[in-house]
């Protein structure tokens, strides 16, 4: 998510740019670029709160909780885009696949967290 970021915000100031066939549907719309960077605080947060569980030298009880909330964050960021999809029936596999992924990933990390 990070790297994506960095792209959305590289593309943003212009200092990149991304084939228009890799991006989502109506990409240029005013209302779909809010919507794509409402997701900014949320994915910003699951990657730093998964990043500091995994390598920040913390406790067990402080690491399972942070490995908790970094999982329901990254699972509400894919189903909240997949949402947003099936509403506007908008399908794209590309897309698709990785708010899947994203949601798949959440699971698995919650269904995988154990209380030190």
């Amino acid at each position: 998510m990070l790297i994506y970021w960095a792209l959305a915000i590289g593309l943003t100031l212009e200092l990149v740019s991304i084939d228009p066939a890799l991006m989502y549907s109506d990409y240029e719309n005013p209302l779909v670029i809010a919507w794509n960077w409402s997701f900014f605080p949320i994915d910003i947060a699951f990657a730093l709160i998964g990043l500091s569980a995994r390598f920040a030298r913390v406790s067990g009880a402080l690491k399972f909780k942070l490995e908790i909330i970094a999982a329901v964050l990254m699972l509400c960021a894919g189903l909240m885009a997949i949402s947003f999809w099936i509403v506007t029936a908008d399908f794209e596999p590309m897309w698709w696949g990785m708010n899947i992924w994203l949601v798949l990933l959440g699971t698995l990390n919650l269904v995988r967290a154990k209380p030190n």
